[in-house]
């Protein structure tokens, strides 16, 4: 998954040190990334890199995350024409590009830079907000309010029946790849309750046995998603919810079209199936 990194460590510690030469900078325009593309890889401007055109470029800068000794900053001052060699992509490319690291930490700064950009003026009294020196949070001089990282709980539930598993895909957008039944948390509810009402609004179907497998921080939706096993409760007729989905469908274990993971829970929760893991 995405944030698997293997032998590099991931700091998010809040440490609002100066960037060094070889540090990194993350720069966003709506949904697309500056990055220098090399085959099938891509890497980030360097401070050392980006100062020779850009004089400003240590004035201010907001430290993101690290990984192992190389951190990760917004630098305002620079602009796209000012970093050689790199263009503005789009950042979907995480998912078919290299390496790891790079794309945990490019979708990990998207993150931040969405939070960043939302919380600009106080949701109480919509006055400026200013970010604290200690920790990773926005405060509100006039009113005292503190706004931290939003982490929204969700749900990947796998739903079985017997050797058949039940994939999904979105209704409209731009995803085309067959998914679990997913959705968010809301108030006043367990993870498990979560797991039956998504089930049941979005296909009308009853589980049980319902399962915890692995979670997983999904930085588009800024979500913490948790997977789950269950198995079907009763009648497997499908009633679908045409606004949230549009085919859901039940796959025998050997027809699931994908044979590989990916930088998702929910491919390596369709795979596990596959294999005869759950």
């Amino acid at each position: 998954m995405i944030q698997d990194l293997e032998n590099h460590c991931y700091h998010n510690e809040y440490q609002p040190v100066p960037p060094k030469g070889t540090d990194c900078i993350l720069y966003f325009e709506d949904r697309r990334v500056l990055v220098r593309l090399t085959g099938d890889s891509f890497s980030f401007p360097a401070f050392a890199e980006a100062e020779k055109n850009c004089p400003g470029l240590y004035n201010t800068y907001t430290y993101l995350f690290s990984i192992d000794d190389t951190r990760y900053y917004f630098a305002p001052a620079l602009t796209p024409a000012q970093a050689e060699g790199c263009t503005m992509e789009d950042i979907i490319l995480f998912r078919n590009s290299g390496p790891q690291k790079n794309c945990f930490a490019l979708i990990t700064g998207y993150q931040l830079f969405q939070w960043y950009g939302s919380r600009k003026y106080c949701g109480r009294c919509g006055q400026p907000m200013v970010p604290d020196a200690v920790e990773r949070m926005m405060y509100c001089p006039h009113c005292k309010n503190t706004e931290y990282p939003k982490i929204s709980p969700a749900v990947i539930v796998a739903v079985r029946n017997g050797n058949k598993l039940l994939l999904s895909k979105y209704a409209g957008g731009t995803a085309r790849r067959y998914a679990l039944i997913a959705g968010f948390a809301e108030i006043g509810e367990t993870l498990e309750e979560t797991v039956k009402r998504e089930v049941m609004e979005e296909v009308g179907l009853k589980v049980k046995n319902i399962q915890y497998y692995k979670s997983q921080p999904w930085s588009l939706s800024s979500s913490l998603l948790m997977g789950f096993y269950c198995d079907l409760d009763g009648s497997d007729a499908i009633t679908l919810d045409e606004d949230e989905l549009s085919v859901a469908e039940w796959f025998e274990r050997e027809d699931i079209p994908y044979d590989d993971y990916d930088v998702s829970l929910t491919r390596e929760m369709m795979i596990q199936f596959k294999k005869g893991l759950f």
